[in-house]
């Protein structure tokens, strides 16, 4: 029995996750001959202010920059 677990940073709709879930089981029907009956999949949601990846949080590697910031980046 397959059990797929899927992390997205962020949210998705009702209908990508569903689509997620059919993509995801014909996968392994057709590549692995599984049962879609015995495909098991999970998706989980974090919250971008709970996932950091380079060093800083997601919330804020895609939150806009105000002018005369700091850490703005001077190629902006």
């Amino acid at each position: 029995m397959p059990f797929v677990s899927i992390r997205l940073a962020g949210a998705a709709t009702r209908e990508q996750k569903a689509a997620i879930v059919a993509d995801v089981t014909t996968s392994l029907v057709t590549r692995l001959g599984k049962n879609p009956a015995a495909v098991q999949i999970v998706i989980e949601e974090v919250s971008t202010e709970n996932y950091g990846a380079g060093g800083q949080l997601l919330a804020d590697r895609d939150a806009p920059v105000a002018k005369g910031d700091a850490y703005a980046d001077p190629r902006q």
